[in-house]
C-alpha cells in the first residue's frame, strides 16, 4: 500500500508519528525521545520526501533506499528519524494483519521478566537500597539496576567511595537471591573497569554495563576479556558497521540496542540477528516510559535470544516529568515482577487525544 501521509506530534522530549496510507488506515510510531523536535524536523525534512508515495510493504527495503537518498548524513539524528517512520509502518502493518507486531515477527504476547532501572545518581546508596525493596515488595521485582562511577566520568566516582559503598550495600539490602546489574555510563579506563568489575564479581553482580567510553571498542573488549561478569554494551550505537564490529571483536558479552537510537524495530531485527548468530544474548536499552518500552516488550517476545529481562525505568515525574500523560491505555504495569506484552493489533496503544492537542503538528503529504 503507498504511504500517503506522514504527521508529527512533538514536544522537546516526546515526538509521536503517524503514517496514513492510500487505503485510510493508520499507524503510530514514535521518533526517538530527547530533542525529539529536532528528529521530528530531520524526518519530515529528509525521510518523509523519499517515503511518500512509496510502498510500505517492504518496511526493510524502504529504509535501506532512503539511508542511500540521504547518505552523507549518516548520524545519530537521521535514525532517531528514521525509527518514527519504521515503527509507525510496523503498527499499520500488525493492525492491517489483525496481529500484535509481537506475532507478526514471529513471537507470543506474554508476560516477561522485567529489571528495576534506577536512572539516579544523586542518591545515596541507603536510600537506593530502600528504594529497591519498596519496589520489589510492591511490584514483585526480582532484579535491579544502579549506577557507578560518574557519567563520562574519566574514573572518577558521583562522589568519592560511592561505587565501593553502593554494591555491597544493595547486594546486603536484597539478599542473594536478587539478579543485580550496574551500569558505568562509560565512565572508567580499562585499568579502572576491571578493578570495579572485581568488586562486582566480589558481589556477585551479573551485568556490568558500558565500562568504557562505548566509542572505544577495544577497551571495552580489555575488560569483557578479563572479567567473568557479563560487560555489555550497545545503546549509543545506530551505525550498522560498529555494531558488525562489536560483535566480530566480542566486545561485549550481551548486545543492548536502544530501538528508538538504532532506527527502529527493522534495523534492531538486524542486529538482534547478527547478535544470535554470534551466540550473544539480546537485552535492549529501554530508559523511559515512552513508546521504546514498548517497543523492546514486542521484540523480546519474539526474538530466539532474547536476554533474561525487559528494562523498566523505576523514574518518576521528579526525573522524567514528560512522559506522563502520553498514553489512554497504561501499557506499564508490572505484576509479579513481569510486563505484559499488549496482543492487540500493532503495539497495542492508544496515545491521549489531550496529549497530541497540546503538541507541535506537522504534516508531509503526497502530492
Amino acid at each position: 500500500m503507498i504511504i500517503k501521509s506522514i504527521e508529527t506530534f512533538c514536544t522537546e522530549q516526546v515526538g509521536f508519528v503517524r503514517v496514513t496510507g492510500e487505503d485510510g488506515k493508520q499507524g503510530w510510531g514514535q521518533v526517538s525521545t530527547y530533542n525529539a523536535d529536532i528528529a521530528s524536523i530531520v524526518l519530515h525534512r529528509q525521510v518523509a520526501p523519499w517515503a511518500l508515495g512509496q510502498d510500505d510493504s517492504d518496511i526493510d527495503g524502504l529504509l535501506d533506499r532512503i539511508f542511500d537518498r540521504e547518505y552523507k548524513f549518516p548520524g545519530s539524528y537521521i535514525y532517531r528519524a528514521l525509527g518514527g517512520l519504521d515503527t509507525a509502518l510496523w503498527d499499520l502493518k500488525g493492525k492491517r494483519a489483525g496481529k500484535s507486531v509481537c506475532a507478526l515477527i514471529g513471537g507470543k504476547p506474554r508476560a516477561i521478566r522485567a529489571y528495576a532501572s534506577s536512572m539516579k545518581r544523586d542518591i545515596t546508596p541507603k536510600d537506593e537500597a530502600a528504594r529497591f525493596q519498596r519496589l520489589r515488595d510492591k511490584h514483585g521485582f526480582d532484579a535491579f539496576k544502579f549506577r557507578v562511577g560518574a557519567e563520562c566520568g574519566h574514573d572518577q566516582d558521583e562522589w568519592p567511595g560511592r561505587t565501593e559503598e553502593i554494591v555491597p550495600t544493595i547486594r546486603k539490602a536484597l539478599g542473594d537471591g536478587a539478579a543485580l546489574l550496574v551500569d558505568a555510563n562509560s565512565c572508567y579506563s580499562p585499568k579502572r573497569a576491571i578493578e570495579v568489575g572485581r568488586l562486582l564479581e566480589q558481589h556477585g553482580i551479573s551485568h556490568y554495563e558500558e565500562p568504557c567510553p562505548y566509542w572505544e571498542l577495544e577497551q571495552t573488549k580489555e575488560v569483557a576479556d578479563a572479567l567473568k561478569v557479563d560487560v555489555t554494551g550497545g545503546e549509543q550505537d545506530c551505525w550498522i558497521p560498529t555494531w558488525k564490529r562489536m560483535i566480530e571483536l566480542r566486545a561485549v558479552d550481551v548486545i543492548q540496542p536502544d530501538i528508538s537510537y538504532l532506527g527502529g524495530l527493522s534495523r534492531t531485527l538486524r542486529v538482534a540477528k547478527m547478535g544470535a548468530e554470534a551466540g550473544l544474548p539480546c537485552t535492549p536499552h529501554s530508559a523511559n516510559w515512552s513508546l521504546v518500552t514498548l517497543f523492546t516488550m514486542h521484540l523480546l517476545g519474539a526474538i530466539p535470544n532474547a536476554g533474561k529481562y525487559l528494562e523498566f525505568s523505576i523514574e518518576g515525574a521528579d526525573y522524567y516529568p514528560w512522559q506522563y500523560g502520553l498514553f489512554r491505555n497504561d501499557p506499564y504495569v508490572i505484576k509479579d515482577g513481569k510486563a505484559t506484552i499488549p496482543d492487540e493489533p500493532g503495539w497495542g496503544i492508544e496515545i491521549d487525544p489531550e496529549w497530541l492537542a497540546r503538541s507541535a503538528y506537522r504534516i508531509s503529504e503526497r502530492r
